[in-house]
C-alpha cells in the first residue's frame, strides 16, 4: 500500500491517508464504499474527523466566456473522534448513498469524458488538509440506459458530454449543474436538427428526460431552440425505441405558433418550461454547448455499435485535470 502524504496545514510528521473506492462503476442513488487508510505520523494524532467530499469539474457560462471549476456536490464524514499513535494504521470503512443526480460517466465501458472524484480531508488539531483525487466511475441507471440505447437504435450518435453549471427551469433538478449529452442527428432528422442535446435528472421516483434540439433554420426562418421534457418510471417496460422516437418527432415538428418566450436562461441556457409530460418553447442559446472530452463520431449509442463511440481524448489524468483547484470550499 502506497500512503500519500498530506501536505501543507498539518505539517511534516503528520500522519498519512489513502482512500481506496470499491472497482466496481456505481450507479446515480446508489452505494459507494470503500476505506480510506490511516498510517500515524511521528508523533499521537488525534482525528477530529476523515471526510469524502464529491468533486465534479463543471462548465460555468458567463459574460466574459466560458470557464471550468470544481464544484463539491455532496460531502460525507465517514470517521473521526479517535487517536492515531505514531505509525498506527487503521482503516476506516464506508458506505455513503451518491446523490439521484450524480452524472453517469460511462456507457457500456465506454467514458464519456465527465470527471468526477472523491477527495478525501483530514481533519487534526483544528487543521484541515485535502488528500488527493480518487476518480469515480458512474454508469447509468436502467432507464438512462434504455433511453440512451434507443437513440442509438434510431441512428443518432454520441458526440459530446460535460457538466453545466445552473438550473434548468421547471425541472426538480437539485444539484447546481446537470449533465448535457450532445448527439449528432440520425439521418431521418439530419435535415431539421444540427444536434440533440439530452439531460436526465434522476429522482427516486424515476427520470425527467429533457431533450433540447438545435434546429436548422429554413428558406424563411432562423435557426431556433426546441426543448421539451418527459418523465419515465426507473423500471418502466415500454418499447423503448417507439418512445424515443415518438419524443423526437414532437420534438423536432412543433412550430413556432407555440410561442416565442423570453430566455429564462438560470446560469445555463435551457429555457425555462412548466410542469407536465411535455412542454415545447422556442429560445435563445446564450452560447453554443461546449463538449469537453470526447472527439465527435456519428457513431450509434446502442450496445451493439458500441465499439464505434472511440473515446479519443480523454483530456487529462484526473489529478491533473483537477490540479490548481480552489481549496477555498472549507
Amino acid at each position: 500500500m502506497v500512503f500519500k502524504r498530506l501536505l501543507g496545514s498539518l505539517g511534516v510528521g503528520a500522519p498519512t491517508v489513502d482512500t481506496v473506492l470499491d472497482p466496481a462503476p456505481v450507479l446515480p442513488g446508489g452505494a459507494l464504499s470503500g476505506q480510506v487508510h490511516l498510517k500515524g505520523g511521528q508523533a499521537d494524532f488525534d482525528i477530529e474527523h476523515v471526510t469524502l467530499d464529491l468533486v465534479a469539474r463543471v462548465e460555468a457560462e458567463h459574460e466574459e466566456g466560458e470557464s471550468e471549476g470544481a464544484v463539491v456536490f455532496d460531502r460525507f464524514t465517514v470517521g473521526g473522534g479517535f487517536r492515531l499513535a505514531a505509525e498506527e494504521t487503521r482503516s476506516v470503512p464506508f458506505t455513503v448513498t451518491l446523490p439521484w443526480e450524480t452524472p453517469v460517466t460511462e456507457l457500456y465501458g465506454q467514458p464519456l469524458g465527465i470527471v468526477l472524484g472523491v477527495r478525501t480531508e483530514l481533519a487534526v488539531a483544528g487543521a484541515k488538509d485535502k488528500g488527493d483525487l480518487d476518480p469515480l466511475t458512474v454508469a447509468p441507471l436502467p432507464a438512462q440506459e434504455a433511453v440512451l440505447e434507443a437513440l442509438g437504435q434510431l441512428g443518432f450518435g454520441f458526440k459530446s458530454a460535460d457538466l453545466e453549471y445552473g438550473h434548468i427551469g421547471g425541472t426538480g433538478q437539485q444539484l447546481p449543474f446537470y449533465q448535457e449529452i450532445e448527439l449528432t442527428p440520425a439521418p431521418q432528422y439530419a435535415h431539421q436538427v444540427n444536434e440533440i442535446e439530452l439531460t436526465f435528472l434522476a429522482n427516486p421516483a424515476g427520470l425527467e428526460v429533457v431533450l433540447e434540439a438545435d434546429k436548422r433554420g429554413g428558406l424563411f426562418s432562423s435557426g431556433h431552440d426546441a426543448l421539451t421534457r418527459f418523465t419515465v418510471g426507473h423500471h418502466d417496460a415500454r418499447d423503448w425505441t417507439a418512445e424515443v422516437d415518438g419524443w423526437i418527432r414532437r420534438l423536432v415538428e412543433h412550430r413556432s405558433a407555440y410561442g416565442h418566450g423570453a430566455p429564462f436562461a438560470d446560469h445555463g441556457h435551457h429555457g425555462h418550461h412548466g410542469h407536465g409530460e411535455q412542454h415545447h418553447h422556442d429560445h435563445q442559446r446564450s452560447g453554443p454547448g461546449m463538449g469537453t472530452a470526447i472527439a465527435a463520431g456519428a457513431a450509434g449509442l446502442a450496445v451493439g455499435v458500441v465499439g464505434g463511440m472511440v473515446a479519443a481524448e480523454v483530456v487529462d489524468e484526473v489529478g491533473d485535470f483537477f490540479e490548481g483547484d480552489d481549496e477555498s470550499e472549507d
